[in-house]
Order: structure tokens, then C-alpha cells, then sequence
């Protein structure tokens, strides 16, 4: 079971990412949309679950760019996996919980001390450990919480491709375990949604979610040059969604359910039209992972500073907000996290 040549990036990929963090971002501001539809409301209010799609595209990714070089090079490549993963997430990170201490301040100097703001936690968040079973809350900024998890997965990544080669396996194996794994994550939680108790779960839901990425990876290295496996995974996809539909937990349908869409959004990269990959769209998901730590800091600043109801924002300052998230988006891609990623992949 060879690879063919690797593969440098699946446009289709990067540009749904950019789709999910814009879903993140209405999650958090959803309940502050003055005159926003019920109906509109309750799409936004499941925002939280494209973490899951996050964790699962991670594991796809990583295992894409890194397995192949990992098992080759044994534990002597592990350094240089940490180090290019570390320069992809630490820098802009550190950059927005500076951002976030300096507002904590301006708070506490005014007498308008956050809860928000737990400055004996800040070592934990420094070092990406605030989800590893040390807090009880999630605090300073929110979405970090999944960067740790991710920080979590990074170390446990090179050991698992130095334990199990995945392209020994026949599929029908390979899709039992990642089902097996997602029946456990259910189990395990059991909770009504995947978002219950961040701090207790948050850890166990990304490593799981992440393995699986990585299978379903695997899997799409066999697959990528099979016409009949697009429809088939179309149809597992569709039956999850009706499962959902009718009352199938959360927790249990929609990690499998996204993973048949990564799995889908795999197979048809590439094509001619496809609404993935255009040139906006791409571009949102370079700059998502500045979308996705930058939004919920500003959005505490901007109600600070032009909202006088956090419970009816008008849509005009709603549309401010959000160009300003864009605006910080691309700026803070072109002058930290590039420039940073760059600076420390080279010492």
C-alpha cells in the first residue's frame, strides 16, 4: 500500500477552515444580534461544534504532511515536528493573551475587574496547559482552550505514528477503529453535547477527534483515486445527518457525520468549480487561525467601547465588529503569525 507523491495542500481544506472559524465567531456573538431570526440564532448556537470539525481537519492534515517524514526518521524527527508545530500556533497566541492581559488591566486600573481574567492562571495559558485538567472554567481567551488540546495532540502525534503505521491495516479495519474510538468518546462524555464541560472533556474530545482525522487521512490515500468512493461516502454522510435529525446524540453522530464530510471535501479537491477552493474563500482559511484567536478579545473591547447593550447590538455595529475581525484577521496573519512562524522555524 504506497502513497503516491505527497501532497502539499488541499485548497478544498484550507478554505472550509476559513467557513468554520466565521461560524465560531457568530457562535460568540450570537446572543447580542438585536432583531436577529430564532431561526438564524439556532444555527449560530451550534458554532461550538466546528472545534470538532477543527480537531478532525487537524489530524487529517498533520497526518498528511507528517506521518511519511516521522516514520521515516523515527524519534530522531520529533524535534523538528515540535518545532514547526510550536511556530504555527505559540507566537500569535502569546501575542493575543498579551493582548488580552493589557485589556485586564485597563479594567482593573477603572474598577471594572473581569472574572474573565484569572491572573493566577495565566502561567497554564502561557504555556498552553489551561486544558489539560488544571482549571475548572475556561478563562483569559476563550478559544485558546482548543489550542491547548491541539498542544496535547501535537506531543501524543509522533508516538502514535511510531506505534501503528496505518497503511498496514485493511480499511474495514482502520473505519471500525475510528468508530470504535467515536462510540468511546461518547461513552465517555455522556453528555448531550459535544461542547458539555470543556474543561473536563476538551482534552479527551480533541485526541480522539484528532486520531480519527488521521485514519480517515489513511483512508483517503486508498480512496483518493476511486470514483465510487465519493458517492459512497456522500451517503454515510446524508444517513448520519437524518440520524441527527431524528434524535441521534450529538456527541455520538456529529464527530462521525464530519468526518465523512472531511472525508468528501478530500475526495472532491481539486475539481474544477469547486466553491472551496476560490480565491476569497482560500484566503479566509489562511487567515483563520488569526480569525479564531483574535475575535473573542476584540469583541470584549468593542462592547467596551461602543455598546451600551451587550443584549441588542444593532446590525450596523455587528457589521463593524465583524470588518474589524477581518481587518485584525489579515493583519495579524501578514505581521505576526507569518513572520513569527518564519523566525522561529529557522533557529
Amino acid at each position: 500500500m504506497t502513497d503516491r507523491a505527497p501532497v502539499h495542500e488541499l485548497r478544498a481544506l484550507t478554505g472550509i477552515r476559513g467557513i468554520a472559524a466565521w461560524f465560531v465567531v457568530l457562535y460568540h456573538i450570537r446572543l447580542s444580534i438585536a432583531g436577529l431570526p430564532t431561526a438564524l440564532r439556532d444555527v449560530f448556537a451550534k458554532g461550538y461544534l466546528a472545534v470538532d470539525f477543527f480537531f478532525l481537519l487537524s489530524g487529517f492534515v498533520i497526518w498528511l504532511t507528517w506521518s511519511a517524514r516521522i516514520g521515516t526518521s523515527g524519534f530522531a524527527g520529533i524535534p523538528r515536528f515540535l518545532q514547526k508545530r510550536v511556530a504555527r500556533i505559540w507566537p500569535l497566541h502569546l501575542v493575543m493573551l498579551a493582548a488580552a492581559v493589557l485589556l485586564a488591566l485597563v479594567l482593573r486600573a477603572t474598577g471594572r475587574a473581569d472574572p474573565q481574567f484569572v491572573f493566577a492562571e495565566l502561567p497554564l495559558h502561557i504555556l498552553l496547559l489551561q486544558n489539560w485538567g488544571f482549571t475548572q472554567e475556561l478563562s483569559w481567551n476563550d478559544p485558546a482552550w482548543s489550542i491547548s488540546a491541539e498542544f496535547g495532540a501535537y506531543l501524543v502525534f509522533p508516538l502514535l505514528v511510531i506505534a501503528v503505521d496505518w497503511r498496514r491495516l485493511p480499511s474495514a479495519a482502520l473505519v471500525a477503529l475510528a468508530a470504535a474510538l467515536l462510540v468511546a468518546l461518547h461513552l465517555t462524555m455522556h453528555a448531550e453535547k459535544l461542547g458539555a464541560d470543556i474543561s473536563r472533556f476538551g482534552l479527551l474530545r480533541c485526541l480522539v477527534e484528532f486520531i480519527t482525522g488521521s485514519i480517515v487521512c489513511a483512508l483517503w490515500l486508498r480512496w483518493r483515486d476511486r470514483p465510487r468512493a465519493i458517492p459512497g461516502t456522500v451517503i454515510v454522510a446524508v444517513a448520519l445527518a437524518i440520524s441527527r435529525a431524528l434524535g441521534a446524540p450529538e456527541t455520538l453522530v456529529v464527530p462521525a457525520f464530519f468526518a465523512s464530510v472531511l472525508m468528501v471535501l478530500a475526495l472532491t479537491a481539486g475539481r474544477r468549480g469547486n466553491l472551496f477552493e476560490g480565491r476569497v474563500v482560500h484566503y479566509l482559511g489562511e487567515i483563520s487561525y488569526a480569525t479564531y484567536l483574535s475575535h473573542f478579545i476584540l469583541w470584549k473591547a468593542f462592547k467596551l467601547a461602543f455598546v451600551t447593550d451587550a443584549r441588542a447590538v444593532s446590525l450596523p455595529l455587528i457589521a463593524l465588529y465583524l470588518t474589524l475581525v477581518l481587518l485584525a484577521s489579515v493583519a495579524l496573519y501578514h505581521l505576526v503569525e507569518r513572520p513569527a512562524q518564519r523566525w522561529v522555524n529557522a533557529r
